[in-house]
């Protein structure tokens, strides 16, 4: 579900669920937020890396969990991984997302929401929850944060994915990696490690009010809509194609 690896002051937390995409289940979503919290209260730990095992960063929402809920388990479990995102940018502790592979739905999300993000040249990503009818649940303020709200609304309608030397260049990534991202990430990590740390702490914690001001009202909202976006027929098909009891 999660493993985590140390070097020297960096803690490598690393999705590790292949066989479902490394997509958000309920279960790693409370591993997530633990496994953040020990380390963010760790003096050993001085920067994370967060990553995913191959194939990719992650896929988003687990579809396999989803058919298992009625809408308003749905709205739930998506409020938990709205909250789980945005208590990155409450860390004390600077958070690196490596992305390889893919970062797709609420992946994408969940990679913008840390406070730095590598990509791969070749990654892939894209928000593909409008195609299938309804808004994304949670996010939509980070994302707006990171690249301004025209771009964030071209990128939430998701006509096309894109890949890692775009998602550099419109800043939803803040370094393109030559190769693979982890080793990058890593690098730029114990970079970060290497700073006073209470110098990091407050920077981040400074710049929390810009980054996630409105996260949580945001996701709130964000989420009614997606409840009200499910009662439409092409939602519903998705939903029935998905085995969600909506």
């Amino acid at each position: 579900m999660l493993t985590t690896q140390r070097q020297n002051g960096v803690a490598i937390l690393t999705i590790d669920r292949p066989a479902r995409r490394n997509a958000i289940c309920s279960e790693l979503v409370a591993a997530l937020r633990a496994a953040l919290a020990q380390h963010d209260g760790d003096p050993q730990t001085a920067a994370l890396v967060l990553t995913g095992s191959p194939p990719g960063f992650c896929a988003g929402s687990d579809l396999k969990e989803l058919a298992t809920f009625d809408l308003a388990g749905m709205r739930a479990h998506e409020a938990d991984s709205a909250a789980l995102a945005r208590s990155i940018a409450l860390l004390e502790k600077p958070v690196v997302a490596a992305v390889d592979g893919f970062a797709l739905g609420g992946g994408l999300v969940l990679a913008a929401s840390c406070d730095i993000v590598v990509t791969a040249p070749g990654a892939r990503w894209h928000l593909p929850e409008v195609s299938i009818g309804w808004i994304p649940p949670w996010g939509l303020e980070t994302l707006t944060a990171r690249v301004g709200p025209v771009l964030a609304r071209r990128l939430t309608w998701g006509s096309e994915p894109f890949d890692g030397r775009e998602a550099h260049r419109i800043g939803i990534a803040d370094y393109l990696a030559g190769g693979a991202a982890l080793a990058e990430a890593v690098a730029v990590a114990k970079r970060l490690a290497a700073l006073p740390a209470p110098a990091v702490a407050a920077t981040k914690r400074y710049f929390a009010q810009n980054a996630s001001c409105n996260g949580e009202a945001g996701d709130a909202l964000a989420n009614r809509m997606f409840a009200e976006n499910c009662r439409h027929e092409v939602a519903q098909a998705t939903l029935k194609r998905f085995g969600v009891k909506a």
